[in-house]
């Protein structure tokens, strides 16, 4: 005869809910050549988490709607400004940083780098930045050309961004097809995704 106190029992069994259900993830990317790899991201990532994702305008040079899977709601600019009419309207990028449990932005820019840095917030992407909380997690993967990696700004910039708590997945090193060897390289997409995942297992035991 079981005797265990209801109430144990109860408790126990929205804890094994908690562990078993999706990580809600947030993945967002910027204006970088590496965006063509959003889509293998955002593949990465479905399989193990509940995602959305956020894209800048200047990524939308590089992704196209058959780059996300069906399932991944995307939100841009135009949803920010869109679905705001009144005071007491949704504000998109707080919804989405209440919802989030991590953030990943990959490939994250040079540009949009600085922008964090600064404390620059004109699109949506960089206002869910400055309005996180960065209690949770949130990791960036830079992609630039090894001149803008090596250069000064960018060190002070990763400084800055690490003083806020934000977590860098380093860039590698490639050949480019002009045969020069790049050191600003996005991490590759398998390799964002096990990082983020072996943070979230080990801070959940």
């Amino acid at each position: 005869m079981d005797c265990s106190d209801p109430a144990s029992i109860k408790a126990k069994s929205a804890s094994v809910s908690a562990i078993r259900r999706k990580p809600r993830v947030l993945l967002a990317a910027c204006g970088s050549v590496a965006a063509v790899k959003f889509g293998h991201v955002c593949r990465s990532f479905a399989e193990w988490a509940d995602v959305r994702a956020v894209v800048t305008k200047s990524s939308l040079r590089f992704i196209s709607e058959q780059t996300f899977p069906k399932e991944i709601h995307v939100f841009w600019d135009d949803n920010e400004w869109n679905t705001w009419k009144r005071i007491g309207d949704r504000v998109v990028h707080i919804e989405l940083i209440r919802w989030a449990e991590i953030m990943v932005i990959a490939p994250l820019s040079a540009n949009t780098l600085g922008k964090i840095a600064g404390g620059l917030c004109d699109n949506l992407l960089t206002c869910i930045v400055r309005a996180w909380d960065y209690s949770k997690p949130l990791f960036v993967a830079p992609s630039m050309n090894s001149i803008m990696w090596k250069n000064p700004f960018t060190e002070r910039h990763c400084i800055a961004i690490d003083d806020l708590g934000i977590s860098l997945i380093p860039p590698v090193t490639h050949r480019a097809a002009n045969g020069d060897t790049e050191h600003g390289a996005m991490a590759e997409p398998s390799t964002i995704y096990s990082t983020v995942r072996l943070f979230y297992e080990l801070k959940m035991q």
